[in-house]
């Protein structure tokens, strides 16, 4: 399990979370400045809507399932995108996240008004979010501290799990100790 809040960590929903925006959710933390808040995205919720119906020139780049993700509940009306690039190089139109850890040293944000073709060739996995979750500074270590999140490290294939609604349970088998049995937890614990 993480210590800290980091960029390309991953926030876990413990089973005490019921927001619905968040309930069982995986979220990868991109943007984390103590003084300005936090930003990331829900990794495991799929939507119906298709990347052909609102974003059709980027859906061949797409990693399956084709479908935009609900990223979070703030801007649900604007698209974020995230992809992994082959090489090491910055291709124009990606941003890398500024982390120093491995499992997210190639992956960035993509500027969706820039022609896909620039990307084509240079990436090898990308998801579309629509909407992000936010939080204002110390709100999320507050969040953190009364139980409502894990904080532990991500690998590479977080991001892009090709069955996302076995995301939230995968990640908490592979942590140390007891952390671990959270995985088990039932969806309806008055159903136990």
């Amino acid at each position: 399990m993480a210590d800290a809040i980091y960029v390309g960590g991953l926030l876990v929903a413990t089973p005490l979370l019921d927001d619905p925006n968040f309930r069982r959710s995986v979220v990868l933390v991109l943007e984390h400045d103590e003084d300005g808040g936090t930003l990331g995205v829900v990794l495991n919720r799929p939507s119906d809507i298709t990347v052909t119906q609102v974003l059709p020139v980027w859906d061949p780049l797409v990693t399956g399932p084709s479908v935009l993700f609900e990223g979070g509940p703030v801007q649900t009306d604007s698209a974020l995108a995230l992809a992994v690039v082959l090489s090491g190089e910055e291709p124009l139109g990606w941003r890398r996240l500024h982390s120093g850890r491995p499992a997210v040293s190639r992956l960035g944000t993509v500027d969706l008004d820039a022609p896909p073709e620039i990307l084509a060739g240079e990436i090898s996995q990308m998801r579309i979010f629509a909407g992000y979750a936010g939080w204002t500074s110390g709100q999320l270590e507050n969040e953190v501290a009364e139980g409502a999140w894990y904080v532990v490290d991500s690998e590479p294939g977080d991001t892009f799990h090709p069955d996302p609604s076995t995301l939230w349970r995968s990640v908490l088998r592979r942590q140390p100790g007891e952390l671990a049995l959270v995985a088990t937890f039932p969806d309806d614990p008055g159903q136990n």
